[in-house]
């Protein structure tokens, strides 16, 4: 049983999670039956950004921060847009227009983490979704998710999933298969 799951593909079976994994499936199906290129054009014509491979988690790390404030919204808005750059508490909170220490305290009674925390698990998701979607090099990921290297980044993702960058691109590669 695949529990968190954007779409299964089982034999002759097909399935999806909801009704926007229903166009990551169907789009899925247009690549095996059409080619990539094929695929693309489908997702350009849906206005879709991008087709989420199918063992992709249905989880959001924004979402599930869910701020109550814009000035926290805010604040998460811009680390996920600036991962690859330094996010100091002083940086996120300028970007709030609160002060350190009242951003932090908001920060905490909104989202029940620390900034720091909350800014990890973005760039997990970040560096998670890139290694199952790219052939970038793990070096390469690590930088341009804001982690300071490999190592730093294999740690984080040994305590986050309890399995290292390589476990995700080898799923990956294999549901291509």
């Amino acid at each position: 049983m695949e529990d968190d799951r954007i779409f299964i593909i089982d034999g002759p079976v097909w399935t999806s999670a909801g009704a926007t994994a229903g166009l990551d499936l169907a789009l899925a199906m247009v690549e095996k039956d059409l080619g990539a290129e094929s695929a693309r054009s489908v997702a350009k014509k849906l206005v879709m950004q991008h087709r989420r491979a199918g063992g992709q988690s249905q989880h959001s790390e924004l979402l599930a921060l869910s701020p109550k404030s814009d000035r926290i919204q805010n604040a998460l808005s811009y680390a996920e847009k600036n991962l690859g750059s330094s996010l100091p508490v002083d940086k996120l909170a300028e970007v709030a227009n609160l002060s350190p220490r009242q951003f932090s305290r908001a920060f905490q009674a909104e989202t029940g983490q620390s900034p720091a925390k909350a800014v990890e698990k973005l760039r997990l998701e970040a560096a998670r979704l890139m290694i199952e979607q790219s052939h970038h090099p793990i070096d390469v990921v690590a930088r341009e998710t804001g982690f300071v290297d490999r190592r730093r980044m294999r740690e984080a993702f040994l305590r986050s999933f309890g399995q290292p960058p390589q476990f995700f691109r080898r799923n990956a590669r294999q549901e291509v298969m």
